[in-house]
């Protein structure tokens, strides 16, 4: 690599991942005045510095690698890495975080926590760029926590909400269970390999056989993440953060993080961790798209409308399909943080998130409206827009997986994954009809007041939108592997499938129909709580772990009172039992003995001093009876 591309992009990714941490100090002491410009105007340069980083890419990957510590003559090293992947995400964070912070703005002007507020955002976006600038799995673990930290203080932003707090410690420590695999997969790495440097954890260094536990051991870390079942019912929950924030960390960046690891990491999955992994995306993509179908909250559809896209990308990664993956995390990056902030608007509007409460409001807010018909239609996988290049990428690479295994329940990834298509589509469509259409059903004021936000909130609205459409991926509207992303990050050229286009297609259209004909059904019907509780997750966590949990700390701590307490203060009892007898017995025993002494010496001493008067008959007295006493003694 020439020395003078080294200098240039060496600083600046060094300045880049500086930047918000400075901000995030500054911005907790800052003016809440002035809290929002400093931070979009850090974030703003970031995003420059990623765009002058991304057009100067070296042709190789640029590793930048410090010892950091040694221990046992082992030297680890605080390293980073930039290349093709990483540039991608360094814009794709600043940008998306800037269209955030902008948003907030107007959405939080009447916080008074507007300061802190920005300034966890600057932690979050230095801990994303860590992760996607990080070398080695080791720097990648240290920010990978950090970002967790980071979601737990911004899930939890309204402290005076119960609800924000138990789902930030819900999330918090989901991603904990997580992030032991993931330790643990590190361990092993670095048993097998001696490095955790991800520029020699490439294929031509590793050895044919993979031991299995290596790769599911660091999918746990995506699991957690990520909300891969069975760790997925934190996601919803973590809704209960300000809007912009949903739009952030669970659209855009710190749920993509498991992906990230997930394309890092390739290398080392073995062929069953593959399989795993592939119908684990599965079962989220399912899981997650049935829980979204009868929620009431506008926010958690679109949550499970993420766990559902994140399966699809997991599950991408499982047949092999890298590039599909990423692919349709860059694409579900826009059209996902759209939906979000045009869900704020929304709510903004009205005041509530409950689409009971809605209806009509296409009329009163066309612009969003107009915005929120492209990012469904994006996500569902509709023809001419983004989503549709992405999942078309992600369900032929999976069909032409399926033809390599050699058994055919292998085909049951692609089904399930094709059948996602038209469960995406009911569920948005009903969401979209039961926002927009029909009557206004609102009690907390008229439809008259209803209005659309300012420019501040409308403007990352529609720049995301704009974004949704399918010519600034490639000009061929049914195929992305013409555009400029595969180009990018190469991909096995796939061979078209002609079917699979249109039985998509059909089945969103066949989903979109039933989701806006749907009613709503009685939610105590069985088949409408299975949608509504997230598949019963929660419920058999609490029974089979935390209710078990809960009677085991209530039994030690009855043991504790009751036998540890008790020998504890029986000791103590009979320590002052013990030294109150020892003090009766240094009185009355000892200091009795020794007082007695020297009471009957001092007696005796008086006694002889009585003798000893100076007058001659007391003298001759003495002799006397001492004489009479010695001849009785003797005779």
């Amino acid at each position: 690599m020439p020395d003078d591309v080294s200098l240039f992009v060496s600083p600046l990714m060094i300045a880049l991942l500086g930047l918000p941490f400075a901000g995030f100090v500054a911005l907790m002491n800052a003016n809440r005045s002035t809290a929002g410009k400093l931070a979009i105007l850090l974030t703003g340069l970031g995003l420059m510095g990623s765009v002058l980083l991304a057009a100067g890419m070296p042709e190789q990957p640029l590793t930048l690698r410090s010892d950091w510590a040694t221990i046992s003559g082992v030297s680890f090293g605080l390293s980073f890495r930039l290349d093709a992947l990483s540039g991608l995400m360094l814009v794709l964070v600043h940008f998306v975080a800037l269209l955030v912070q902008i948003y907030s703005l107007s959405y939080l002007h009447d916080e008074p926590k507007l300061a802190r507020y920005f300034a966890y955002l600057q932690l979050f976006v230095g801990a994303m760029l860590g992760i996607v600038l990080a070398g080695n799995l080791l720097v990648m673990y240290a920010f990978w926590e950090l970002v967790g930290l980071a979601s737990y203080l911004l899930i939890g932003f309204y402290t005076e909400r119960p609800a924000a707090s138990q789902a930030a410690k819900k999330a918090f420590l989901m991603n904990r269970v997580g992030d032991i695999g993931f330790l643990l997969g590190i361990f092993l790495t670095y048993y097998y390999f001696d490095t955790l440097e991800f520029s020699a954890l490439t294929t031509d260094n590793l050895p044919a056989t993979l031991p299995t536990a290596i790769g599911l051991c660091l999918f746990m870390g995506c699991v957690g993440k990520s909300a891969q079942f069975p760790l997925l019912t934190w996601l919803p929950d973590a809704m209960e953060g300000p809007t912009p924030v949903s739009a952030l960390l669970h659209a855009a960046t710190m749920v993509a993080a498991g992906i990230f690891l997930l394309a890092r990491i390739h290398p080392l999955l073995s062929p069953d961790a593959l399989v795993v992994i592939a119908l684990v995306g599965t079962m989220t993509t399912i899981w997650g798209g049935y829980s979204a179908v009868f929620q009431t909250d506008i926010k958690k559809v679109l949550a499970f409308s993420t766990v559902s896209q994140l399966g699809l990308m997991v599950a991408g990664m499982g047949t092999g399909n890298v590039g599909g993956a990423m692919f349709h995390l860059l694409t579900h990056a826009f059209f996902k943080a759209g939906l979000f902030l045009s869900a704020g608007a929304v709510i903004h509007a009205v005041d509530t998130q409950d689409m009971r409460q809605m209806g009509g409001l296409r009329k009163m807010i066309p612009v969003t409206f107009i915005a929120y018909s492209i990012c469904v239609a994006a996500l569902a996988g509709l023809p001419f827009f983004s989503g549709f290049l992405s999942k078309e990428a992600i369900l032929g690479g999976a069909v032409h997986w399926a033809h390599e295994q050699t058994s055919g329940l292998a085909y049951l990834v692609p089904v399930l994954l094709i059948g996602s298509s038209g469960l995406t589509a009911l569920y948005m469509v009903r969401q979209w009809r039961m926002i927009f259409f029909g009557d206004y059903r609102s009690d907390s004021g008229p439809l008259a007041h209803v209005h659309e936000p300012d420019w501040l909130m409308r403007g990352p609205i529609v720049l995301l939108t704009g974004l949704s459409l399918w010519f600034w991926f490639s000009l061929n509207p049914f195929s992305g592997h013409s555009g400029w992303f595969f180009k990018l990050i190469p991909v096995a050229e796939e061979a078209g499938i002609w079917w699979l286009a249109t039985l998509s297609i059909a089945l969103v259209l066949a989903g979109g129909w039933i989701g806006f004909r749907m009613r709503e059904p009685n939610r105590l019907r069985s088949y409408v709580r299975l949608s509504l509780e997230y598949g019963f997750l929660d419920t058999i966590y609490q029974y089979v772990i935390i209710n078990p949990f809960h009677r085991l700390a209530l039994l030690l701590n009855r043991a504790d009172q009751r036998v540890i307490d008790g020998v504890v203060n029986g000791a103590g009892v009979t320590t002052v039992v013990l030294a109150q007898l020892t003090h009766v017995v240094d009185r009355f025993g000892v200091d009795g003995i020794v007082n007695g002494a020297a009471w009957v010496a001092g007696q005796f001493g008086r006694l002889t001093r009585s003798i000893q008067n100076g007058r001659v008959q007391s003298y001759i007295t003495a002799a006397v009876v001492g004489l009479l006493a010695l001849l009785w003694w003797l005779l």
